[in-house]
């Protein structure tokens, strides 16, 4: 694996090949949605709140997968109260999984580093920015969420919530290609394959919460699904 800090470039800026400097750094937020009408104007506000007091260059993409309950009558109006150069609404007309969203919302990424999290707040935004300083610290590929270390913690949270993590995009693509999985344990899958590949991951303590608003999205047959998809996971790699 080669040295963390190796080739990294002045704060705040890209790197092309050959250290040429491109610019600032710009963060895209993926946000799958469906049925999260009540969570998305607070998650949204908060994001925005955290991005804009930290001065950081973001976009935040929702995926929203045709939820009935009017989360894309909410996005669009979010839209237009944001700017559309900040809030992207890109949906598709069902629930295709969850590995797929993040597939669909790169396409229409346009920051040098990608965010994926969830829109129940079981994430607090206000940890981005220390996730943006970790990765320039150690200029990690990755960076993880983790409730294992130092002063994170769990509340109501339990096996099926999902991670939030920061990427180079580029390193996203490429695990991405390499992944599988299309629900659920599609983030689990993406840092087995990261450490195959010998990117480097760095690590931020965070605490998680149950969602806020609503019932949990995952049934029975969801669980099941979730718990198959980990045995095969780990029977492959």
């Amino acid at each position: 694996m080669a040295s963390a800090g190796a080739g990294r470039s002045a704060p705040g800026s890209r790197r092309e090949p050959g250290g040429r400097s491109r610019g600032p750094d710009k963060y895209s937020v993926l946000l799958p949605t469906y049925n999260e009408r009540e969570n998305l104007p607070l998650i949204v506000w908060l994001l925005v709140k955290s991005f804009s007091e930290s001065g950081i260059n973001y976009e935040i993409i929702i995926i929203d997968d045709g939820s009935p309950d009017g989360t894309r009558d909410v996005a669009e109006q979010l839209e237009k109260i944001y700017g559309s150069d900040r809030i992207l609404l890109r949906p598709r007309e069902k629930k295709l999984g969850l590995g797929t969203a993040y597939i669909h919302g790169m396409k229409h990424a346009t920051g040098n580093f990608v965010i994926i999290m969830d829109a129940d707040l079981s994430h607090h935004p206000k940890f981005i920015p220390e996730f943006i300083r970790k990765q320039k610290e150690g200029d990690f590929d990755i960076v993880s969420g983790t409730r294992y270390r130092g002063d994170g913690g769990v509340y109501g949270w339990d096996l099926k919530r999902k991670i939030i993590r920061l990427y180079r995009k580029e390193v996203l693509q490429k695990l991405i290609e390499k992944c599988v999985s299309k629900g659920y344990v599609f983030q689990m899958e993406m840092i087995v394959r990261a450490r195959q590949l010998n990117y480097t991951i760095g690590e931020v303590p965070i605490s998680f919460v149950d969602r806020v608003y609503g019932e949990s999205k995952l049934g029975g047959n969801e669980i099941v699904s979730f718990l198959k998809g980990l045995l095969t996971l780990f029977a492959t790699t």
